[in-house]
C-alpha cells in the first residue's frame, strides 16, 4: 500500500479482521462478517525508518487502527478500511514546515495606523459636543 511518495507498506504488515456489522445489510448482515478492522503495528514494521516510526508512535500510538462498516460488502469495507488507515498514516507522517517569522512592511504599518486614526476620528465626531465650545 503506497502511503506517500517514498513510503510503501506491504499488505502483509497490515492485519485485517472481520466481524459482524451493525451497519447496512438487513437480514444479510446477520450472517456475514462485513465489518473490517485494519490494524498496523508501527513498532514491528520493516517498511518504516526509525524517524518515521518515532513520529508515528508519538502521534498515533503503537498500533494504528481503522474500521469500516459502511457498505454491505466485505470487499468494499476492506477498501474503505485500508483507505482510512492510509489517511491516518499520511497525517501522522506529515512533517510541519518550519515557519520563518516575518515583520510587517513600513507601508503596512502606516496603513494600519492611518486606518486606526480614521476610525478614532469617526468615533470622535459621533460624540455629543461638549459645553466648552
Amino acid at each position: 500500500m503506497r502511503v506517500t511518495g517514498s513510503v510503501a507498506i506491504p499488505l502483509a504488515e497490515i492485519a485485517l479482521r472481520t466481524t459482524r456489522s451493525s451497519g447496512p445489510g438487513g437480514q444479510h448482515a446477520n450472517v456475514t462478517d462485513s465489518r473490517v478492522e485494519a490494524s498496523f503495528d508501527v513498532a514491528a514494521s520493516t517498511a518504516l525508518s526509525d524517524g518515521q516510526k518515532a513520529r508515528l508512535l508519538a502521534r498515533l500510538g503503537p498500533v494504528v487502527r481503522a474500521v469500516a462498516q459502511d457498505a454491505r460488502s466485505q470487499t468494499r469495507n476492506r477498501e474503505l478500511a485500508l483507505e482510512r488507515l492510509r489517511d491516518k498514516l499520511v497525517h501522522g507522517l506529515h512533517v510541519q514546515r518550519h515557519r520563518t517569522p516575518t515583520k510587517p512592511s513600513r507601508a503596512a504599518k502606516k496603513r494600519r495606523l492611518d486606518t486606526k486614526r480614521k476610525i478614532g476620528e469617526r468615533k470622535q465626531n459621533r460624540r455629543r459636543p461638549s459645553g466648552d465650545e
